[in-house]
C-alpha cells in the first residue's frame, strides 16, 4: 500500500545477530507496547466502531506475539528484561498533531509507519536466521506487520478524506526517513 523512504541495511542485523537474546527482549516489549497502543485507541475512540473492533482484534494479536517471544526467550534461559526508552517511538510520537482529526489522523498514520518499520526489519531478520523455528516465527510475525501496517492506513481512509491521509502519509513517510537515519543501529527492532 506504501513504501518506506529508508530502507534498512542489511547489515543491520549483524547488530540483532550478535546480541540475539537482547533483541528479543526488544521485541517482547515492542508487542506489549503495541497491544497497550490498541487498547488504548479503542478506548479513546469508543464511538468509531470498525477502529474499537479492529484494535479489539490487535490487541488480542499483539499479546499473542507477546507470549510467542516469551517463550523463545524462555526457551533460551533469558529473562523478559526491562523496558527500554526507544527513541524512534518517541521522535514518532512527536509528530502528533494538535487537534481532534488531526490527532486521530497522526496516530493512525505513524501506527502504520512503525508497523511497515517492523515488517521491513523482521523480514531483515528473517532473512539473516538460520533455518528452524526462530526463522519460521520470524516469517510469520513480518507478514503480520505488514497485515498491520495497511489496515491502520484503511481505517484513516474509513474516517478522512483519501486525499487529506495520502498528503499526510507522504509527510510521516519523509519525518520517520530523517528519524531512522540518526539512530544507530543496535540489537533492538528500532
Amino acid at each position: 500500500m506504501f513504501e518506506l523512504k529508508y530502507h534498512t541495511p542489511f547489515n543491520w542485523t549483524e547488530k540483532v545477530l550478535a546480541d540475539f537474546d537482547t533483541f528479543l527482549q526488544d521485541h517482547a516489549a515492542a508487542e506489549k507496547k503495541a497491544s497497550g497502543m490498541a487498547m488504548s485507541m479503542l478506548g479513546h475512540y469508543p464511538d468509531r466502531i470498525k477502529l474499537v473492533k479492529a484494535m479489539t482484534d490487535l490487541a488480542i494479536e499483539e499479546m499473542i506475539h507477546f507470549k510467542q517471544v516469551l517463550k523463545l526467550l524462555t526457551e533460551r534461559g533469558v529473562t523478559l528484561g526491562n523496558d527500554q526508552k526507544d527513541p524512534y517511538i518517541k521522535g514518532m510520537r512527536a509528530l502528533f498533531r494538535q487537534g481532534t482529526d488531526e490527532f486521530l489522523i497522526d496516530r493512525l498514520l505513524v501506527a502504520a509507519v512503525i508497523e511497515a518499520r517492523g515488517h521491513e526489519r523482521f523480514s531483515l531478520v528473517a532473512e539473516a536466521l538460520s533455518e528452524g523455528k526462530e526463522k519460521d516465527f520470524y516469517v510469520s510475525i513480518a507478514k503480520s506487520e505488514e497485515k498491520h501496517k495497511n489496515l491502520f492506513v484503511e481505517l484513516g481512509y474509513e474516517y478522512f478524506d483519501k486525499d487529506i491521509i495520502d498528503a499526510r502519509l507522504v509527510e510521516i513517510l519523509e519525518a520517520e526517513a530523517v528519524i531512522c537515519k540518526k539512530i544507530p543501529f543496535t540489537a533492538a527492532l528500532h
